[in-house]
């Protein structure tokens, strides 16, 4: 079968999505079908509907856009089965039913932001930074019952450098993902692919889970030593950012979100989440092995700023702490 005979019904909903979606369709696959989340309700009453990034590229390029709000609905399983799809891609969507995933002859594939089995779950990228992995990944599989646990088509290994935050890991893989994408259904439509079960890859004692961020899960603890809180900071910047509060007496603490810091290893005898700083260059704050020195930050209902203009507007007292 030639690429512009395979018809293909394509799922995901954010930027992460968008490239390889734009990948098939600039490569001239016939995706005949595009499957993302309803318009999100936006502004003060929710009265603007904002379409995701994946939705307001289809509509650019006149694919036909479905969003369901179940997957079980009948309306919506018969305007599937109606497209005729041979072979449907999910990157960065949501857990389809089996009578969704099922549905097309060739069966359906995943993009999944990680070396599986490592990091199954909703957050992947964020968490081998935060837990300060030196290489990440992405993967193809085929989907089965369990989420993220199919058997895998593909791989691509990716660095992740001591510098990088979650931002810059994300683009790489974003753009490396529609490689793979394209990779795949190339390799499914020439019928030599090869799966590996995950089992045969894993070591149930060193899997680490990717579960779904929460403002609670980005408060940094100043007690978990420089490294760890350093790369958490990097796996939570640019979005949604790691954030403590900054107590000045008995004023009411403030959130600080920090984007940016350095490492300073050590030795001190000051209590985790005290603040040091000449007020001019630096802010550091303590933890058990030497300070994080924050470069980057905003102050909530502030813009987010270098560490010089924000000290410029600061005023700091012997008992400012972070916690």
């Amino acid at each position: 079968m030639d690429k512009k005979d395979l018809r293909i019904v394509y799922m995901g909903t954010p930027e992460f999505a968008v490239e390889s979606l734009k990948r098939l369709v600039e490569g001239g696959y016939q995706v005949v079908g595009v499957i993302t989340m309803p318009d999100k309700p936006m502004g003060r009453h929710g009265s603007v509907l904002q379409p995701s990034p994946v939705k307001e590229y289809a509509v650019s390029q006149g694919l036909k856009v479905l969003q369901p709000e179940k997957l079980k609905d009948e309306a919506f399983l018969d305007e599937l089965r109606a497209l005729k799809a041979d072979l449907q891609i999910v990157v960065a969507f949501r857990m389809l039913p089996e009578v969704v995933w099922n549905m097309p002859r060739l069966g359906t594939f995943n993009l999944h932001a990680s070396l599986l089995p490592q990091y199954r779950g909703a957050a992947p990228i964020n968490w081998a930074v935060i837990n300060g992995d030196t290489e990440t990944g992405i993967t193809t599989f085929f989907l089965k019952h369990e989420i993220d646990t199919g058997e895998i088509i593909d791989q691509v290994k990716v660095p992740i450098a001591d510098t990088d935050n979650v931002g810059i890991v994300y683009d790489r893989l974003m753009l490396l993902g529609g490689d793979l994408v394209v990779k795949t259904v190339d390799a499914i439509l020439a019928g030599n692919v090869k799966t590996t079960p995950q089992e045969e890859l894993a070591k149930v004692d060193e899997l680490r889970p990717a579960p779904k961020i929460f403002k609670d899960t980005c408060r940094i603890d100043w007690t978990k030593g420089v490294k760890l809180v350093y790369d958490f900071i990097r796996g939570l910047s640019p979005y949604p950012a790691a954030w403590t509060e900054l107590s000045q007496g008995e004023a009411s603490p403030v959130m600080l979100k920090i984007y940016e810091s350095a490492k300073i290893f050590c030795e001190h005898a000051l209590q985790p989440g005290t603040v040091v700083t000449d007020k001019k260059t630096y802010f550091r704050v303590a933890s058990t092995d030497g300070y994080v020195d924050i470069l980057s930050l905003q102050l909530a209902g502030k813009k987010r700023m270098r560490v010089a203009d924000f000290l410029r507007g600061y005023r700091h007292t012997e008992d400012t702490c972070v916690r």
